[in-house]
């Protein structure tokens, strides 16, 4: 048994979703089939468990206390290349707070309640009791993970685990964009100009692409969906070839990676103000 896979079933044992991480820190990647997510499968679900797929392709959502699962001939090829052990903190009921440096940690002393404290390789996680959305690069340095997220196990550090506390919460909470949408922001078609695409196909793969850029961001997320949107609407705002349809597969793309559907309406708002549309 190696020494990732003894890890894993200790801490399923204890009730902790785990999943193995390849080097870099970064889970198995998808399957041919899962690519993108096009499946349709776990990573737009709200619970850890086991992929369907003969290796656990789908990060966090792959995440299990199955001990049968672990030790399956499905994943032994997985955990002998493993080179570290992660878990879905919000399938166990925890929020890390992840500090990514020194000036991190001084700010967290000083803003948030003392809890249970695992060193990392830059600076700490902060451990909490209780779940709530994750979101990366709420402060400099600081990302947040619970639900829909993984972390990489460094031990149970030290302290004494204490409930998670409204300014931690207060921290998810992005601030309204400075440009509010008009009331009609979202309609589309969003343009009557001359159609300048050859042919439907054109028009798919743009949004399948913009899908899977919002589905692959790995941090900044809310950026990565405005920029996405921006791109979409410069590319097929104006010819009115762009149905709801199309607007509301963005949307839910946003939304599977924790974007709320105020948050996706503003940045399509934005993106249209600022195309002057």
């Amino acid at each position: 048994m190696t020494a990732p896979l003894k890890t894993a079933l200790d801490l399923a044992a204890a009730g902790v979703p785990v999943l193995p991480l390849r080097a870099g820190k970064r889970p198995v990647g998808n399957c041919p089939d899962c690519t993108a997510n096009a499946c349709g499968g776990r990573p737009n679900m709200k619970t850890p468990g086991p992929c369907a797929c003969p290796r656990p392709c789908h990060g966090w959502a792959a995440a299990t206390t199955d001990p049968d699962i672990l030790r399956s001939p499905a994943w032994a090829e997985t955990w002998r290349q493993a080179h570290a052990v992660a878990y879905h903190p919000g399938g166990a009921g925890l929020t890390v707070v992840d500090l990514d440096n020194a000036d991190a940690i001084t700010w967290a002393r000083r803003a948030l309640p003392a809890t249970r404290t695992v060193p990392t390789t830059r600076g700490e996680h902060w451990i909490y009791r209780g779940t709530m959305g994750s979101a990366n690069g709420v402060r400099e340095g600081v990302d947040l993970k619970s639900t829909m997220a993984y972390a990489r196990w460094l031990g149970p550090g030290t302290g004494t685990m204490t409930r998670l506390p409204n300014a931690v919460r207060a921290l998810a909470v992005k601030q309204p964009s400075p440009v509010r949408p008009a009331p009609v922001a979202v309609a589309v078609p969003v343009g009557g100009g001359e159609c300048r695409h050859r042919t439907p196909t054109y028009l798919e793969r743009g949004i399948v692409m913009a899908e899977q850029r919002i589905t692959e961001a790995s941090s900044a997320v809310h950026s990565t969906v405005y920029r996405t949107f921006l791109a979409v609407l410069s590319a097929h705002g104006r010819c009115g070839c762009l149905t709801d349809t199309h607007m509301q597969r963005l949307f839910a793309a946003a939304q599977a990676k924790g974007e709320g559907p105020r948050h996706c309406a503003d940045a399509w708002a934005n993106a249209r103000t600022a195309l002057g549309m």
